[in-house]
């Protein structure tokens, strides 16, 4: 009778001490008082795509239009 009186005694301490260092991972994050961060709006880019800058180090190109005289 003792032998079961000191098991359960083990493992109720033992299920205390898993209980309090964590081990018991029930909680749910949603519940926190933190406040939320506030998230703005990304703002719109113009678009570069439609005018590409001109490479300024680059060798400028020959002129294939002029004739030859």
């Amino acid at each position: 009778m003792k032998n079961t009186l000191k098991i359960g005694f083990l493992a109720l301490s033992l299920g205390f001490f898993a209980a309090s260092c964590g081990n018991a991972a029930t909680e749910n994050k949603a519940d926190s008082t933190a406040a939320p961060a506030i998230e703005e709006a990304a703002t719109p880019s113009e678009d570069t795509a439609a005018a590409p800058m001109a490479d300024t180090t680059a060798a400028p190109a020959a002129d294939t239009t002029a004739t030859a005289q």
